[in-house]
């Protein structure tokens, strides 16, 4: 009897690990720079939902901003057996031998959001599209300021940063293009860049640095959403409520409730949902074998510029971000 009961329980216990194994479709890993950023943690929670949706079991790493942490998250993912990996980088070339290390053991890697050294082994980079966003944003720009002398306060992210570049220079070729088709002609003013660190407080130390010099300033062009908010608290406490505030991207959940009430001029899209589900659903796809032909490095998602026209079709009063 004591044998058979033994007999009986590992049967028990082989079943129940089966249908465990088959519940899961898949294994992904995803590793993020850090999860200290509405943005950031948006990412995370869209991935989890959207792979629970699709049956696979997903494990997260916050690397706190550390890249020596994420390394260490990396490798610890690839040896409990990932078969998938997501990853948003740190720093785009210290991760390289990870992700490389990670590819040559067969996990499928997919970068999101923050750009990753070509040389680095991996499938494709999700991201919005900085540069379309961007031509989208300032074409924007020149249809609402038509023949008006523009004085812009450009707030950007930190020095160095390709992202930030992208977005700047995209949102600046959009306004150039914009004025020629409209006039014929084009001009602004740049009066002045600060360094905003894409938070809040960055990017309200940085307008009032600017404030002082020019005073002047009517377009607040920002390389996302947080430090135009930022700037905003300190037009507002100078007493300037006539100045157009403009993201590059990001369609921040406060700036388009202010999109909606008119206080805040447009945001390129950058939906951080869109962004994480897209990655999940194509490592599902890699883990089966049913990735596109002809995939290219870069995957973008749908550019667009949110204004108070069409900011009904992506406000989420619960959305994270």
């Amino acid at each position: 009897m004591k044998t058979t009961a033994r007999l009986a329980l590992v049967a028990v216990a082989s079943i129940t690990a089966m249908g465990a194994a088959e519940a899961s479709a898949c294994t992904i890993g995803l590793s993020m720079k850090t999860l200290d950023a509405p943005y950031f943690a948006a990412q995370e929670v869209a991935a989890k939902a959207r792979a629970a949706e699709i049956g696979c079991e997903i494990m997260t790493a916050d690397a706190g901003n550390d890249l020596n942490k994420q390394v260490a998250d990396i490798e610890d993912m690839v040896a409990r057996g990932v078969e998938a990996l997501l990853v948003n980088p740190r720093d785009s070339q210290g991760l390289v031998p990870a992700v490389n290390a990670a590819s040559a053991q067969g996990v499928k890697v997919f970068v999101i959001d923050s750009t990753l050294d070509s040389s680095a082994d991996f499938v494709t980079l999700v991201q919005s599209s900085n540069s379309r966003n961007g031509l989208l944003v300032g074409r924007w720009i020149a249809d609402q300021t038509k023949g008006k002398p523009l004085k812009i306060a450009l707030i950007s992210g930190d020095q160095g940063n390709e992202v930030g570049q992208e977005r700047r220079l995209g949102v600046l070729a959009g306004l150039l293009e914009g004025q020629l088709q409209t006039s014929g002609t084009a001009g602004f003013e740049i009066v002045g860049q600060g360094w905003g660190l894409w938070n809040n407080e960055g990017g309200l130390d940085a307008m009032e640095d600017i404030l002082v010099a020019h005073p002047d300033v009517n377009v607040v062009l920002g390389e996302n959403d947080s430090m135009v908010l930022g700037a905003r608290n300190a037009l507002k406490a100078a007493g300037k409520t006539d100045v157009l505030l403009v993201a590059a991207a990001d369609g921040q959940k406060e700036a388009l409730e202010l999109i909606r009430s008119g206080e805040y001029g447009a945001t390129g899209l950058n939906d951080p949902a869109i962004v994480a589900t897209t990655a999940v659903d194509l490592a599902k796809q890699a883990v089966d074998g049913e990735l596109p032909e002809g995939m290219g490095k870069i995957t973008y998602t749908e550019p667009a510029v949110i204004t108070k026209d069409n900011v009904g079709k992506y406000y989420r009063p619960d959305a994270v971000f």
